[in-house]
Formats: C-alpha cells, structure tokens, sequence
C-alpha cells in the first residue's frame, strides 16, 4: 500500500453532533478545521472567521493567518483564565445627564 496516501479519519458520535451543532450557526461548507478545535472560512465580503468546534463564534480580520493565530491566542488565554489581564473597558456606553 502506498504510504503517502491519507486515510480519512472517521468521526465519532460527539464530533457528529458538535458539526452538526457548527452548521445551525452557519459554518460553511468550505470551512477548514484548524488544530481539530476550531474551524476557519472566508467569507462573502472577503475576510476571515472562525468558530469552535461547539458552535461559539470567535474572530473576523483580514487575513486567514492572523486569524488563525489571535483564535489559538484567545483560547489559550481563556484555557489558562488570563484573558482578564488582556481585556479593558474603553467606554462604558452608558449616555449621562437627561436626554
């Protein structure tokens, strides 16, 4: 057997679910699986989005490698509970006095 063919993974139960789950949110057909965590597609408008592999939709920028890499930054941040220390309030959207 020739060894540089790639044999296709099948999927599990849950991996079923968690697609299926990913296309009621609008994963498209041409989306990519990224680190088997989360997926990454080009849109109609020409930018890039990702979405984890449960549904919650993650990033949009210009260009598929840094999306790719702030998603891996978030995530890490969020596996490791220091996104805290990255994140800040710059307005707090609440119009003051009488309108």
């Amino acid at each position: 057997m020739d060894s540089t063919k790639k044999t296709k993974k099948l999927m599990t139960e849950q991996e079923k679910d968690q697609l299926a789950v990913c296309k009621e949110q609008g994963l498209p057909d041409n989306a990519t699986l990224i680190d088997d965590v989360f997926y990454v597609w080009k849109t109609r408008f020409g930018l890039f989005s990702t979405m984890t592999k449960q549904g919650r939709k993650m990033l949009t920028g210009h260009t598929m490698d840094g999306v790719i890499d702030m998603t891996r930054w978030h995530l890490k941040c969020e596996q490791e509970g220091t996104l805290h220390l990255y994140t800040r309030v710059v307005n707090s959207g609440v119009v003051g006095g009488k309108l």
